[in-house]
């Protein structure tokens, strides 16, 4: 039999050993703090260890869940929990950059306050031993004032700010990857297609967009919503896609929006949050910061954080709005959140079809459906009402444009709008003197029409 206090010696070495080295390499306060934080985390995946080993039940993992809940249960031996342990250390240090100053955010989240040239991003291989870009030239048309609500996410409430220099990232702890499906899969859509004629698709869409063209961009405001989320493996998001390539193995998105996420974040806030794949989500992309991608330039915004206020039924509305264009100079994809806040950019060697212009603009809502009980998933999109109840009741997108060739920020004539499951979601698209292109959309999910 596996020897427990073994296992725990074996793993005490390595962090001393490692420790060592690790000091050697690094002297400055900051990293130093930073080795602190990892430990803290480390001998807390240990105690995970030995409590969830020790257990007279054989161990069950949740590694292989699907949308069906057809959950075999695996046994391990301790030996290989241990392994899985130790990768998942790995990948703690890796994603977990030393940090200069830590924020305590009232929804349970540490946000680390990291050096712009060390976030993520500058693991890759391209990116190494380089810095953030300066600004782009904004698209002609665009007016921002650069002002940012104060109380836009919850870890802000505090009035604690990133330091300059610094940029503001999520602390992932183990239990984040615990609860995803693999560490390959964790901060990763499914591998999927997003084809709107697809029926049997766990993924559930009512959208507006357009194609036809090229495109170097676009931009919406969208209320935010706190919709109710019927499965730790379901989600509910809203968001804007700008595509190119097939719907197959070559599609490359670019996304961002907000969405509530169980698996991803452990509870049912909408975040803030980013995506970007250039494979049909098969092995490149992920959210946010959690692998080498996105470029973060500010200090005001934690990309994976939660969101607030947000809107409330037959109440206040708070809508946020966000530009992502391609730099005409440089050919990389910023991100512009609010009223002229720089969240980043997305190199442009991540991409192929991306790398001249993207050939469809999306918006809107998309939900899981995993069918776990046999029903259709009750996972509500945006407010969770359909989009026949209008405005304070009903999810919307509101001044819908896109960025031509001339890097003009310009409306457009040719929206076209489609729910693939429109007893579940459905939506209603028009245009106005003062929204422009917009449309409303969502729905409750399962309901007498939608059994």
């Amino acid at each position: 039999m596996y020897s427990f206090t073994k296992a725990h010696r074996v793993l005490q070495v390595q962090e001393e050993e490692e420790e060592t080295r690790y000091h050697t390499r690094n002297s400055s306060a900051a990293e130093m703090d930073y080795f602190s934080q990892q430990k803290q985390i480390i001998s807390s995946i240990l105690v995970f260890f030995l409590l969830f080993v020790s257990s007279i039940d054989p161990a069950h993992s949740a590694e292989s869940h699907n949308f069906n809940h057809d959950q075999a249960n695996q046994t391990f031996r301790p030996g290989e929990k241990l392994q899985k342990l130790k990768m998942i250390r790995a990948h703690l240090m890796k994603i977990n950059k030393p940090s200069v100053k830590t924020i305590q955010s009232p929804d349970g989240d540490t946000i680390d306050c990291v050096l712009s040239h060390r976030q993520p991003a500058f693991d890759h291989p391209k990116l190494k031993g380089q810095k953030p870009l300066d600004p782009p030239e904004r698209p002609k048309g665009h007016d921002p004032t650069g002002i940012l609500s104060e109380d836009f996410q919850l870890w802000r409430i505090s009035g604690e700010l990133c330091p300059q220099g610094t940029i503001p990232i999520r602390r992932t702890s183990e239990q984040d990857i615990l609860r995803a499906s693999s560490i390959r899969r964790f901060a990763r859509k499914l591998p999927t297609t997003i084809r709107r004629d697809s029926t049997g698709n766990v993924h559930e869409h009512a959208v507006g967009y357009v194609t036809g063209d090229e495109y170097y961009g676009a931009k919406a405001s969208i209320n935010v919503w706190a919709p109710q989320v019927a499965s730790q493996y379901e989600f509910s998001l809203s968001q804007m896609w700008v595509i190119a390539g097939s719907f197959y193995d070559d599609l490359n998105t670019i996304e961002a929006g907000w969405q509530v996420s169980p698996e991803l974040y452990g509870d049912n806030y909408p975040r803030f949050f980013t995506y970007w794949t250039s494979d049909a989500y098969q092995a490149t992309g992920c959210y946010n910061l959690l692998c080498s991608g996105f470029v973060q330039t500010n200090n005001q915004i934690a990309i994976g954080a939660a969101i607030s206020p947000t809107s409330s039924y037959n109440g206040g509305q708070f809508d946020i709005s966000l530009l992502i264009w391609k730099d005409p100079k440089h050919g990389n994809w910023w991100l512009e959140f609010g009223s002229g806040i720089l969240v980043g950019y997305w190199p442009s060697f991540l991409f192929t079809h991306l790398r001249d212009s993207a050939s469809m603009v999306q918006f809107g809502g998309e939900v899981i459906n995993s069918g776990v009980s046999g029903f259709h998933t009750s996972t509500q999109m945006g407010s969770g009402h359909f989009a026949d109840e209008g405005f304070g009741k009903a999810s919307y997108f509101r001044n819908l444009q896109v960025v031509d060739s001339d890097n003009s920020l310009i409306p457009f004539s040719n929206l076209q709008v489609l729910a693939d499951h429109p007893n579940c979601y459905d939506i209603q698209g028009g245009n106005n003197h003062v929204w422009g292109n917009y449309f409303y959309y969502g729905g409750p999910g399962r309901n007498s029409r939608c059994p």
